[in-house]
């Protein structure tokens, strides 16, 4: 009975060819054959499963393999081909900078690197995860890193590159691989479905590669997976149990249940949710991707090209639903409960009452929305045109105002009502209040007792008199008595 190989490393690429989604730094390898430019150190940084040791041996290969094609790519059959690729190879020698991370471990190194290599043309030192090395690794290895023997190579590979110490990274050549793309992951599952002769539906191909996040190894680990659990026929239903992932028909029915205001619907599926024992976290975070795919397909439809035309259909009638500043709102609540679901007391009551207040942006009025409403109410106003101003008349023209006529003012009879005299007791320290003489009336200007236009007043003088000295009694206290 032979030995089972998994997909990751039966399907690992063993040519520059084979290596899927690193293009540019492939040509720039290449190009360094070619051109004989060499350095002595290279760097390859990225995340997990995305072909940083894969490039580096493939590297060592071409480097050491004496039958090289015109593309400068490695036979794979000779005898250093096929060491390197089995890990037996004297001259490629591979680290785990993990467990191999201390100072004796580098000496090692620096001892070794004086002899020459036994069969290639080079001896090379792959370390892998080089971040891991202490800070006394990494000043033994400087020296020899900066000045190695011209038939020494070092390849070093690493997900966290900020860890490693500037001296070290100022001596390597550096590439940094990207995530690989959805599509080329897609295309290297069917890839080895077609090879292996294996039925799986595009909607599980396209679950597994989204669920992997850009990790070409991951999927090829969860597809595995899917070939154990099935029996030659992959669906979608059979990746949704296995990997837990959500079925992408929720989410279409909750922006259903949000067209027509079926609060309950929504609150149905957090139920399932919770029922199938469904990983929360997760689920929050295919609902952002989900709606961030909505925000795309509004914004620019080109971006999502690469999904399969059925989903981008479904993607397109779920747009319709939402406005684009609901996206962004529903976006902010998505984020801000992965944020503090680990405190809550029971995640499907967290769920439900997100879902309530996803359901209230439905009827939100946003600021800018209330803004572009009041200025198209104002472009839609037709005011009056000015009236035509006349020219200045000249100075003969103009006439003085006519004199204005005041009305004459109206005689009122006032009564005339003496206040009594209280008797008012107090201490003999004060002093009482005396009667207030009142002379006879004497003629005096009207324009001292009145304002101007006074003496035009209707009323007699006697009476006017009167008004005027109950005013003056009243504001000094007193009573009045009138002198015979």
């Amino acid at each position: 009975m032979t030995q089972y190989q998994v997909l990751a490393r039966r399907y690992r690429p063993k040519k520059f060819t084979e290596v899927v989604g690193q293009d540019p730094i492939v040509k720039t390898l290449k190009n360094g054959l070619r051109q004989n430019r060499l350095a002595h150190a290279y760097l390859f940084c990225g995340s997990r499963g995305t072909g940083k040791t894969t490039l580096a041996r493939i590297f060592a290969k071409a480097l050491n393999c004496p039958n090289l094609d015109a593309d400068f790519e490695p036979c794979g059959s000779c005898p250093v081909c096929t060491e390197i690729a089995a890990g037996s190879s004297i001259d490629v020698l591979e680290i785990d900078g993990a467990s191999h991370r201390g100072i004796d471990d580098i000496r090692i190194i620096t001892d070794s690197v004086g002899y020459a290599p036994s069969q290639g043309r080079f001896k090379i030192y792959i370390i892998d995860e080089v971040h891991m090395l202490t800070k006394e690794a990494f000043n033994a290895l400087l020296k020899t890193l900066e000045e190695p023997p011209p038939q020494v190579k070092f390849f070093f590979a690493t997900t966290e590159p900020h860890k490693v110490p500037e001296t070290i990274l100022s001596r390597c050549q550096r590439f940094n691989l990207k995530r690989i793309p959805l599509p080329l992951i897609m295309g290297k599952l069917r890839h080895i479905a077609l090879d292996m002769q294996l039925t799986v539906e595009e909607e599980a191909v396209l679950s597994i590669a989204e669920y992997a996040e850009g990790s070409l190894r991951d999927a090829e680990s969860f597809f595995d997976q899917m070939i154990a659990f099935s029996d030659g026929t992959i669906t979608a239903d059979t990746v949704y149990e296995v990997l837990g992932i959500m079925p992408k028909k929720w989410f279409f029915e909750f922006d259903e249940a949000f067209k027509n205001e079926k609060i309950d619907d929504a609150l149905r599926i957090a139920r399932e949710v919770f029922l199938q024992g469904k990983d929360i976290t997760h689920f929050l975070e295919d609902l952002a991707s989900h709606f961030r795919k909505i925000l795309l397909t509004r914004l620019s439809p080109g971006l999502l090209s690469d999904e399969d035309p059925a989903f981008q259909e479904k993607l397109k009638n779920s747009a319709s639903i939402y406005s684009q500043s609901q996206c962004s709102s529903i976006l902010d609540l998505i984020i801000d409960a992965e944020n503090s679901f680990r405190s809550r007391p029971s995640w499907q009551i967290a769920l439900e009452a997100l879902f309530l207040r996803i359901f209230r942006e439905r009827h939100q009025i946003r600021v800018d929305t209330l803004v572009k409403r009041l200025c198209e109410l104002e472009k839609e106003i037709v005011l009056p045109p000015p009236a035509p101003q006349q020219p200045p008349k000249k100075a003969e023209q103009l006439q003085p105002p006519a004199p204005q006529t005041l009305p004459k003012a109206i005689p009122v009879a006032t009564p005339r009502i003496m206040p009594k005299a209280i008797p008012i007791e107090l201490p003999a320290s004060q002093i009482s209040p005396k009667a207030i003489p009142v002379e006879p009336l004497v003629a005096t200007p009207a324009a001292s007792i009145m304002p101007s236009r006074a003496t035009d007043s209707p009323l007699p003088n006697k009476a006017r008199h009167d008004t005027l000295v109950q005013f003056a009694a009243t504001e000094l206290g007193g009573t009045i008595e009138r002198t015979k």
